[in-house]
């Protein structure tokens, strides 16, 4: 299997064998349930659904609950497919996933939500340095944008211009993460470095490509 879903729990910092202090990120990896297969003949590609965390039943629709109970577990939060997988690895349905799919030293790529910031001006969501100081008796410009585009011609704003607007809460991978540890019996995953989202934040991890 090429990945696992997973849960942020939070960053710490380990010492490795020459003795440097390595920022990580501990996330809570599994165990997932093998929800559904999708093959190429009956669904046009192939993939393998996992589910992960519990979830309580009178808060699931009844149409996942029908999904659910045919791979024979119970209802689940996260539900994602992954398209990627080794050849002779395929899960069938209503087998268990865990982290032991990886191993240490090898590296992940990590998808998440990133942390939403609400909507920000063009110094903070941008790093623009504003207008300048205030002077000419210019007292409210410190953190506009300026000017956003000409007079007559093309008298319109172009498409893409970088301006304030909503900051973060979009999908974020964070690519070639080394696993540092492993905790089998606890179901944890010790990546170097940081990954997106806030802390019990759902998460995505996959073999690096």
């Amino acid at each position: 299997m090429s990945g696992i879903l997973g849960k942020k729990i939070g960053m710490t910092s380990i010492y490795d064998e020459s003795g440097k202090n390595v920022p990580v990120t501990v996330i809570e990896a599994g165990p997932c349930v093998v929800t559904q297969v999708r093959s190429k003949e009956k669904d046009g590609y192939d993939a393998i659904q996992l589910a992960f965390d519990e979830k309580k039943e009178k808060n699931t629709p009844k149409a996942m609950l029908k999904h659910f109970e045919k791979a024979g577990t119970t209802p689940k939060k996260l539900v994602r497919e992954f398209t990627r997988f080794e050849a002779g690895h395929r899960k069938s349905l209503g087998e268990t996933i865990t982290v032991d799919v990886f191993m240490e030293g090898e590296f992940v790529d990590v998808s998440g939500i990133s942390k939403g910031k609400g909507f920000q001006g063009v110094v903070k969501r941008h790093h623009f340095n504003g207008v300048g100081q205030a002077t000419h008796g210019q007292h409210n410009r410190l953190r506009k944008p300026g000017s956003i585009g000409a007079c007559a011609y093309p008298s319109r704003v172009f498409r893409g211009l970088r301006m304030g607007g909503q900051m973060g809460n979009h999908k974020v991978k964070a690519i070639n993460l080394q696993i540092v540890k492993i905790v089998p019996e606890k179901n944890l995953l010790v990546v170097k470095g940081s990954v997106p989202g806030a802390k019990n934040g759902y998460l995505k991890i996959e073999r690096w490509s």
